[in-house]
């Protein structure tokens, strides 16, 4: 991994990708049309990476869906290529069903760190997860993967000062999470459901005075690394293990090595402190606000973390709209 340094102005360098995938992609609210909104967040959050001064290479980009090319495959090179080596993950739209259906919460995400910090999950697509804020992280063991919820909710509780009635979990909605689901309620806990958007959810998680106090459940291993970008600059703690959800994937995770029983630390998805985060709102949410157009000008809200320093910032711009262009 190298260790050279990241400029302190990368995290405002890099915002402005996400606002432009933003801008892009608002105009596609409920619309339904979701890769279509896709493809247009993407092609504006490559142009936009393009003219950064970076040495810059997607470790988890886009997947190609239905053999459409795609504007950020993991792999491609960004930036000048003159800057500071680095690896590079990128989501132009997380929680693309929940744009698709004018729902709150999208977002677009951005992260960099040293060349060779990220771990790359290759051709696993799932991830089970468990993100908490900067008081549990310290309390945070390996066993809590494995322990029933109840277990878990209760050490959450002792850290943070609070009753386990009092605690709130994010979890996606998702048919493989009933169990999980009705461990948390018959526990006392209160859950968070949501549509889509597991990195929106695992930062409100690891916000130390955010609406949620820990995300739990399965989700993908992109945005488990992506978010684990977001976690560490927070100061928060987190524990992963690959979840493969058909046959098929169980083996090519094993064919490329993979040991589905380890649980992975934090440091073991993004190493190092050179790592700036950016999201910037798509549709209203929790996090952020969304993307709002009045006449010829638009306004978003971003956020900037930066790892080295714990540096929160929050931005809101106003954006002068090109004819013809993504506004």
């Amino acid at each position: 991994m190298s260790d050279i340094r990241l400029n302190r102005n990368t995290g405002l360098d890099l915002v402005r990708t996400t606002e432009a995938a933003a801008l892009a992609a608002a105009r596609w609210m409920g619309l339904g049309l979701r890769q279509e909104a896709d493809a247009a967040a993407s092609a504006a959050m490559a142009r936009a990476l393009d003219t950064l001064e970076l040495d810059g290479l997607i470790v988890i980009g886009e997947e190609p869906r239905r053999g459409q090319l795609v504007a950020l495959p993991g792999g491609r090179a960004v930036g000048t290529g003159r800057g500071t080596p680095v690896d590079v993950v990128v989501d132009a739209i997380d929680g693309r069903r929940l744009l698709a259906q004018g729902r709150p919460g999208a977002v677009a995400v951005a992260a960099v760190a040293s060349r060779g910090a990220m771990w790359a999950p290759a051709t696993a697509a799932y991830m089970e997860k468990l993100v908490v804020d900067r008081h549990v992280a310290p309390h945070l063991v390996p066993e809590c993967l494995d322990a029933p919820a109840a277990w878990t909710l209760g050490l959450i509780a002792r850290s943070k000062g609070k009753a386990v009635r009092d605690l709130v979990i994010f979890v996606l909605e998702r048919p493989r999470h009933k169990d999980l689901i009705d461990e948390i309620r018959a526990a006392g806990a209160r859950v968070m459901l949501a549509d889509d958007g597991d990195v929106s959810g695992a930062i409100l998680a690891a916000m130390p005075d955010g609406p949620v106090d820990a995300l739990m459940g399965i989700g993908g291993a992109a945005e488990g690394v992506i978010a684990a970008c977001g976690v560490k600059a927070l100061g928060g703690g987190m524990l992963a293990r690959l979840a493969p959800q058909s046959d098929e994937e169980r083996r090519a995770a094993i064919a490329a090595g993979f040991d589905l029983r380890q649980i992975l630390a934090l440091e073991d998805l993004v190493a190092g402190e050179q790592i700036f985060f950016v999201v910037t709102g798509i549709t209203d949410g929790l996090l952020l606000k969304g993307v709002h157009y009045q006449g010829d000008r638009a306004s978003t809200n971003s956020l900037i973390l930066r790892s080295e320093t714990r540096t929160r910032r929050v931005i809101f711009a106003e954006h002068l709209l090109e004819p013809g262009g993504p506004g």
